[in-house]
């Protein structure tokens, strides 16, 4: 069966998640001050990063909610006690720093651009619906997906096959004429093609590897594989 429509992750594949959330984090550290356990503001940075992998993991596999994974971070980060109503406002203070930095990859809009009239466009993102709505009208391109599903709101997450066929029920497609474009192998892309659609993993890092999926380093590289659809399952060639 042809390809009728692009299923999209959003953080780090259409929006720089990494670089707006150190580039955030970097501004609301210099007014808040490092964190004791830090002994310079990368590290602090890269413990951050690390610290959002392991509770967003936690939030994803249903050990705690939206809102618990943020406090989480935050107590684990500051290595301190604190109330959800004193953790809840300095991540409010950092989100503030983030938000200021967010920016689409330069390759988002005009591959957006190429596919509009061919392929049918919505987004599942393993994040909340408040969250990705207003990313996605602020960012300018909420008009360029037909529909917005989130994990919170789903009650379940990728990789879990219930997130992925929930986004092809709400284009009313069967999985195989549905790929999802997303930049983690086992998340995004292996999760995907165990619930039954296509998967094209967005290495922009050239990460390489994993031989089993389909892989391509940049989003210019996207168009040509659809319109080849024959490609999927075959080994990976790009990078």
């Amino acid at each position: 069966m042809a390809i009728r429509a692009v299923l999209w992750d959003i953080d780090d594949t259409i929006f720089d998640f990494a670089a707006a959330s150190r580039s955030g984090m970097r501004a609301h550290l210099d007014i808040e001050g490092l964190p004791p356990a830090y002994e310079s503001l990368e590290a602090a940075l890269d413990g951050w990063d690390e610290l959002t992998a392991f509770h967003w993991a936690r939030f994803a596999a249903g050990e705690t909610d939206w809102h618990g994974q943020r406090r989480d971070r935050v107590r684990s980060f500051l290595g301190a006690a604190m109330s959800d109503e004193l953790a809840e406002a300095w991540f409010e203070r950092h989100i503030a720093h983030y938000e200021a930095a967010w920016s689409l990859f330069p390759d988002t809009l005009p591959v957006l651009d190429v596919l509009a009239d061919d392929y049918r466009h919505a987004v599942l993102s393993n994040s909340s619906l408040h969250n990705q709505e207003r990313k996605l009208r602020i960012l300018g391109v909420r008009d360029r997906f037909e529909a917005l599903l989130c994990a919170v709101e789903l009650g379940v997450a990728k990789p879990q096959a219930a997130a992925f066929l929930a986004g092809c029920e709400a284009l009313g497609l069967p999985p195989e004429e549905v790929v999802y474009v997303g930049d983690q192998p086992d998340i995004d892309a292996r999760g995907a093609v165990e619930a039954g659609l296509k998967a094209v993993w967005l290495d922009r890092s050239g990460q390489g590897g994993r031989p089993e999926l389909v892989r391509i380093t940049g989003l210019a590289q996207l168009p040509g594989l659809l319109r080849r659809d024959t490609r999927f399952g075959a080994p990976d060639t790009f990078g």
